[in-house]
């Protein structure tokens, strides 16, 4: 359609980016404001908790496109495959003329194996076997198409937010994993991707409620010389929640390195959350907390 417009529209028109459905819009409760909303107003546990489950796998393999996510579709990955297939031999070919298509496609599963990882594009490209320009064109295909996205690290310096490496997510989980071969069953979904799935998931989730209900907000991800890490950091205004995301249902200690290093650096952050995929939620002392995934995503 915008091909077919001579004028740029600069000043009389608004995009907004429709991501993939989140678990809100899914289960039809779109009409209350997010947990996360509320809680980064105030940080406590509501005292009445809806019944809680934890995120089942199958849900991160069906991901958030329309067609999956509601069950309208019998046949999941004969589905994916064909949305693929259109988008290598349509939309990219509009996009941009590859020659090349074999190896764009190994990009795009090396990229859904590295889901919710650093993005290194010298390493990504050694191993798709092509040059550095073309991994740079191809990764900005992804981008543009919103196959992927880069997420930029929390940092005080803006600047450095732009310089420093990124995380490189897929758009959705459910494609995610059906590019990187492991989206047929839930007996495909396991470790180490198993982890990054489920953080793509969780992206996916707070990035469609984020654009949703709180577009003033930005998400970002919290790296120390990989010392320590923090999955999401919710930014709004001057203060921040911290988000640290868990697949498994059970917690130790150990998972909330992370988010304690995270609240002794950063003193304006309002609270650090280990959203695991349990049932319980627990006050952890001053400013943090350990709560059930399905209520951060609510």
């Amino acid at each position: 359609m915008l091909r077919g417009i001579s004028e740029s529209l600069a000043g009389r028109a608004v995009y907004f980016v429709l991501h993939p459905f989140t678990r809100r819009e899914i289960s039809g409760a779109t009409r209350r404001q997010p947990f996360l909303r509320t809680f980064f107003d105030s940080p406590r546990i509501p005292q009445k908790l809806e019944t809680i489950a934890p995120i089942k796998p199958d849900e991160v393999l069906s991901g958030g496109m329309p067609s999956v996510c509601l069950g309208e579709v019998r046949n999941r990955a004969l589905w994916f495959r064909g949305y693929e297939q259109t988008y290598l031999e349509r939309d990219i070919r509009e996009l941009s003329q590859i020659g090349d298509i074999i190896s764009f496609r190994n990009l795009m599963g090396l990229a859904a194996l590295r889901t919710g990882q650093l993005l290194s594009p010298s390493q990504l490209g050694r191993d798709a076997k092509l040059n550095a320009a073309t991994t740079s064109r191809y990764l900005s295909l992804l981008e543009i198409s919103y196959v992927a996205y880069r997420l930029s690290p929390y940092l005080r310096n803006r600047a450095s937010r732009l310089i420093k490496t990124p995380k490189l997510y897929l758009g959705d989980a459910g494609l995610a994993c059906h590019l990187a071969g492991m989206g047929h069953s839930v007996g495909d979904l396991a470790e180490p991707f198993k982890g990054g799935a489920f953080e793509t998931y969780v992206a996916q989730n707070l990035l469609g409620t984020l654009g949703a209900r709180w577009p003033e907000a930005r998400l970002h991800f919290w790296n120390v010389q990989g010392r320590h890490e923090v999955d999401f950091v919710i930014e709004a205004g001057r203060s921040c929640v911290a988000i640290e995301s868990k697949s498994g249902t059970r917690w130790t200690d150990r998972d909330l390195a992370g988010l304690k290093a995270f609240l002794s650096a950063t003193p304006h952050c309002r609270a650090a959350i280990l959203a695991y995929n349990g049932t319980e939620a627990v006050s952890l002392g001053q400013r943090l907390w350990a709560l059930p995934l399905s209520i951060v995503l609510s």
